[in-house]
């Protein structure tokens, strides 16, 4: 099974330059993604950012525009760089590299890249983890949706984009909190607020009117911090709030997918953790994500998980993944704490939990009950159907 090095070679060694963090900023029409984006524009802490949005137009910066420095790129007063998608994300983010390799940008500290109001975010998640060059050079930090706390419950009941920009993000931004008065603004914002806890437990929730929208709260959020290198693989995971959630389960609970009400288009998405102390063989870890993804991809929304594997327990594996798309697995140097359980984040879409647990135990060699053997699901096209056709 193929690993990444957790680590940057040491200071002074030749080797890859540390990879670039990207974090994707979405949120629907009318979220406010354009008034955080020039509020955190203005700290010092983006001073060598770059800025990738679809379309000047679209958005308020012009009056931060003081220079065209070519291939779709504009020099920003506050010292950051902005350019546009033109057709091709992989030709905007090859472009400034080239700035930064040719020395004509001094440093590029991180990419922030605005999405749509309609869009997918899984699709730019791809660009990145898909392309073996952009995948050596930038490294997600985060994604951040942004959230209309008066529009933002019928937002999440009429549109599926709005339910998978919520689902999908490590932080969740929660705009125009001050028009919340009448009590049944109140009523509906306290809706919201449950609603979104539901669909991803582990994003961490903050109030931009309140200031807590800050660079600090935003950025370096990822598995390493650029600074140190060192993984926070506990804060990255945040098992323990999908376990806490009354919507989110570990594999120690039963499966409760019969209570939840389908009616509710938001609740076919579901966010919760499976748990083993057991060690996992590469080969069984391989053909689980990859019967997973191959078979159900899309219903994946995001998968983040620490493996502890039995042909080196000092050394875990950690697993990314956005639908059918992983990033290369990551061999740590050592455990980062003292939980040395393999812990796997899921937040899926029209796929049960106990589905993936009982997919996950066969590979894993639990013993259950009408749950076939790892050799069984890879020799029994029969039994390999049973994980791959339709699920009720």
């Amino acid at each position: 099974m193929a690993s990444a090095e957790a680590t940057p070679r040491a200071a002074g060694r030749k080797g890859p330059k540390p990879p670039i963090p990207l974090t994707v900023l979405t949120g629907f029409l009318g979220a406010g993604k354009t008034t955080l984006l020039n509020q955190i524009l203005k700290d010092p802490a983006m001073s060598d950012a770059a800025v990738i949005i679809n379309e000047f137009g679209e958005i308020g910066l012009d009056h931060l525009f003081v220079d065209q420095a070519g291939d779709g790129i504009v020099e920003l007063s506050s010292g950051c760089l902005c350019c546009t998608i033109r057709g091709d994300l992989v030709t905007t983010l090859e472009n400034l590299l080239r700035h930064l390799d040719n020395g004509r940008t001094k440093k590029l500290s991180r990419v922030v890249i605005e999405t749509t109001g309609l869009a997918d975010p899984a699709p730019i998640l791809h660009t990145v983890m898909l392309h073996p060059y952009l995948m050596l050079r930038y490294q997600l930090d985060s994604v951040i949706t942004l959230v209309d706390a008066i529009n933002g419950l019928s937002t999440l009941e009429n549109h599926e984009e709005a339910r998978k920009q919520a689902a999908v993000a490590d932080r969740l931004v929660f705009t125009k909190t001050d028009l919340v008065q009448s009590d049944e603004e109140q009523s509906d914002f306290a809706q919201l607020k449950q609603r979104l806890a539901d669909l991803n437990p582990g994003a961490l929730r903050l109030d931009a009117q309140s200031n807590e929208a800050s660079p600090e709260a935003l950025l370096n959020v990822g598995l390493y911090d650029p600074k140190s290198k060192i993984p926070d693989v506990a804060a990255w995971l945040n098992a323990e709030a999908y376990e806490a959630s009354p919507h989110g389960h570990s594999h120690h609970h039963h499966d409760h997918d019969h209570h939840h009400d389908m009616n509710r288009h938001d609740d076919s998405i579901r966010a919760f953790t499976l748990a083993t102390d057991r060690p996992v063989s590469a080969s069984a870890l391989e053909m689980f994500l990859d019967l997973l993804r191959s078979a159900h991809g899309p219903k994946l929304l995001r998968v983040k998980g620490i493996v502890q594997m039995a042909d080196d327990l000092e050394r875990p594996v950690v697993i990314h993944g956005v639908q059918h798309v992983f990033h290369p697995p990551v061999t740590l140097d050592a455990w980062p704490d003292s939980d040395r359980r393999t812990r796997m984040v899921f937040i899926t879409n029209n796929l049960p939990e106990g589905f993936v647990r009982k997919m996950f135990e066969a590979f894993t060699g639990a013993l259950l009950p009408d749950t076939p053997d790892p050799k069984v699901l890879t020799d029994n096209p029969l039994a390999i159907s049973g994980f791959t056709g339709p699920i009720r």
